[in-house]
């Protein structure tokens, strides 16, 4: 089912032995366009830190009660390696935390290479010995640079431009729960076109400038102007998101 990424700010984490905290914000890698982490403040018990949780490590979501239950247990977060949420977070950051948590990586040519499980099921792990291992892919990562994951909080109010002028802002994100993939964005066209939202596929996208906070598409403000309007109070359906894909396909 599609979610809207503000509506899941504030549900609880609960791991198996109590309540973690509450969800302040979410990570997505800027290749994929996948949430790789949720970002928990945690309560009292953990004087307010923020941990990195990964999707793999949820358990069946409660909707209704807005609670993301995970198969950790408390001291397993309270252990885990201490990351600086109000900076990039990079690779080595990740390895850390993945071999903190035993959980898979999700880029190429690591220990743990391969999908997620869709029911918090952790991946079959390599033979090699965990302190090799770990070492082999810093090196990776030495070797090959070491990508940041994007928060949706600084990408929102990120100015979108269209191939020929402004039409608006991030306001907020669609993602698939199945998956944790974003869908897509939702842009508030505020003064250049009062009234209406619009929502644009990342396959849309052709540059993101993270120093100046903007994104660029590869269409035309008539275009977006007279793309199918977004209706946040109805749930997205096929039907519409079909519609949308064959009016960018045919522009």
């Amino acid at each position: 089912m599609k979610r809207i990424i503000k509506n899941l700010m504030g549900f609880t984490m609960g791991a198996t032995d109590g309540e973690i905290g509450k969800v302040k914000d979410f990570y997505f890698d800027d290749v994929t366009w996948t949430i790789r982490y949720i970002v928990v403040e945690t309560g009292n018990w953990l004087l307010n830190r923020k941990v990195l949780i990964s999707p793999e490590a949820l358990l069946q979501c409660d909707w209704t009660n807005e609670t993301f239950p995970v198969n950790l247990t408390k001291e397993q977060v309270e252990k885990s390696p201490v990351v600086d949420t109000e900076q990039p977070v990079s690779r080595q950051h990740e390895m850390e935390l993945r071999a903190h948590y035993y959980w898979t990586n999700y880029w190429s040519g690591g220990i743990w290479a391969g999908g997620m499980g869709t029911t918090g099921m952790i991946m079959p792990m390599s033979s090699m010995p965990m302190e090799e291992a770990v070492k082999k892919s810093l090196d990776d990562v030495k070797a090959h640079g070491d990508p940041h994951l994007r928060s949706v909080k600084i990408v929102q109010d990120y100015t979108i431009d269209a191939s020929d002028d402004t039409i608006g802002d991030v306001e907020d994100f669609i993602i698939d729960d199945s998956n944790w993939t974003i869908h897509y964005m939702i842009i508030d066209t505020g003064n250049w076109f009062p009234g209406k939202k619009v929502i644009i596929s990342p396959d849309l996208i052709k540059d993101i400038n993270w120093e100046t906070s903007e994104v660029t598409i590869n269409a035309s403000v008539e275009q977006v102007k007279n793309s199918p309007e977004y209706d946040g109070s109805k749930e997205l359906n096929s039907e519409y998101e079909s519609v949308l894909k064959n009016y960018y396909a045919n522009v």
